[in-house]
């Protein structure tokens, strides 16, 4: 990575992170409704874009939005309802288009109407687990118990891969990560929460269950590498490097919440089965 690239990323990190924060901690539920909103639209279109689905007769569309409607139908309320109407209506508009198209040169493949399916449904409707937490009495607290797994999680693993990575190549999808950087991950989102239970008791006199916080940081950073891998096996399959240059040195929004997608649904179920404060 050149000199230039990382200074790029840097600033980009330096500006969107501290915002990023901002919306999630002081802003109320509703500023977390609208970002996610946007986030899904985005990373919806991105993943079309990706993955080759021909954009014609409205797919992208269709799609994008459906993936801004279901987080903010989950943030009025309508979780369940949002998601079954969003989501027959994304199904009829795309199976609508490809019958109609069925019996021309240009036809449209089952795979489109999945991946549409995919990221006009899926995508939002898990990124939505974020708005679940937000909107809990203490939700600025606990909407944080995803980010850090995703985020930190990813910087553990990087800095186990460097200093102590020597099994290489366990996967093709990411042939340069290691097993110690995958379970340096693993503890580190363990280590992460626990500190931040810490910070949480000591400024925010809350008392939290140390025990199920290292449980969500232990079960929430596997399924945050396991995000991460199914997005590059995304990526791979369709020889691209990033989703998108929306965010410069970073990538596509995609690239940014590929982990998100895994991590807040996991954390999420996990506070409703076993709260930690």
């Amino acid at each position: 990575m050149e000199v230039c690239e990382i200074k790029t990323r840097i600033l980009v990190a330096a500006v969107c992170a501290p915002a990023f924060f901002v919306v999630l901690f002081f802003l109320p539920p509703i500023g977390t409704a609208v970002m996610f909103s946007l986030i899904s639209a985005l990373a919806s279109f991105e993943l079309l874009r990706a993955t080759k689905v021909a954009h014609h007769n409205g797919m992208y569309a269709y799609t994008a939005l459906a993936a801004l409607g279901i987080p903010l139908g989950s943030y009025l309320g309508w979780g369940e309802w949002a998601l079954t109407a969003a989501g027959l209506l994304l199904m009829c508009c795309l199976f609508a288009s490809a019958i109609r198209r069925y019996d021309s040169n240009d036809p449209i493949p089952l795979e489109h109407l999945m991946v549409c399916m995919f990221g006009g449904a899926t995508i939002p409707a898990c990124l939505s687990a974020l708005i679940y937490l937000r909107s809990q009495p203490q939700g600025r607290y606990l909407v944080l118990l995803p980010v850090i797994c995703a985020f930190l999680t990813d910087a553990g693993a990087y800095f186990a891969g460097v200093f102590l990575g020597k099994h290489r190549g366990i996967t093709r999808v990411s042939p340069n990560k290691s097993l110690e950087g995958y379970i340096g991950g693993i503890l580190s989102g363990a280590i992460f929460l626990l500190l931040y239970g810490v910070i949480l008791h000591r400024f925010a006199a809350i008392e939290p269950n140390y025990a199920a916080l290292a449980v969500y940081g232990l079960v929430g950073s596997a399924v945050t590498e396991l995000g991460d891998l199914s997005f590059s096996l995304i990526k791979r399959q369709y020889g691209v490097k990033d989703y998108g240059t929306l965010l410069p040195g970073h990538g596509g929004m995609l690239d940014r919440f590929d982990s998100m997608i895994f991590a807040a649904p996991a954390v999420w179920l996990m506070v409703e089965l076993w709260p930690a404060f």
